[in-house]
């Protein structure tokens, strides 16, 4: 699969009755990418699995979708209770389009989706051989730490902005326009 860049895709959330499609995509990810968005081997029914709870939680799902087809996912899971202020941050980038800039700007999508709903911290986790993901968490300013086999990140975003909150409505505005007249699916390899 060749490298195709960020303006080859669009950026847009994940709607419940995409589910199948993101599906999809956790299940054509190589042995090696499941196992660093898990930080473990998982089985395709722990992926439905994890896909139901998903779209029946407070979780906000954003893709990168090219030619109509999902290739990489950010996920933003709130944690404990609404006083908490805290989420959880997961991704997962197909092989053929890693390192083309999609995480990055996932991330930054996620962050934005998170400073507009109050939360103050950012947690991620991946394994430490996961360099891909330590490096992107670091530009966007994220404090890496070591704890019991596994890479943690924080990230404390800022407080909201009416500029922020117009930007996330402007990309939402898009993404559904972009889901509305989105051409239609190349089929998978």
């Amino acid at each position: 699969m060749p490298h195709i860049g960020l303006k080859e895709g669009v950026i847009r959330r994940v709607s419940g009755t995409e589910r199948q499609d993101f599906r999809d995509h956790l299940l054509r990810l190589s042995p090696k990418s499941r196992r660093s968005r898990f930080t473990g081997s998982v089985s395709d029914l722990f992926i439905e699995q994890h896909v139901d709870r998903l779209f029946s939680s407070e979780a906000i799902v954003y893709g990168w979708v090219v030619d109509g087809v999902i290739r990489a996912v950010a996920e933003l899971h709130p944690v404990g209770g609404p006083l908490q202020a805290t989420a959880e941050a997961a991704f997962s980038v197909e092989e053929g389009w890693q390192d083309t800039g999609v995480g990055t700007a996932l991330l930054g999508r996620v962050l934005r989706a998170a400073r507009n709903r109050g939360l103050s911290r950012l947690i991620m986790t991946c394994l430490p051989e996961n360099a891909r993901m330590q490096r992107v968490a670091r530009k966007h300013g994220a404090r890496l730490h070591w704890q019991e086999g596994d890479v943690h990140g924080l990230i404390n975003p800022p407080v909201p902005t009416p500029m922020s909150l117009w930007r996330e409505a402007m990309e939402e505005g898009e993404g559904f326009m972009n889901a509305l007249f989105r051409p239609p699916k190349v089929a998978a390899e």
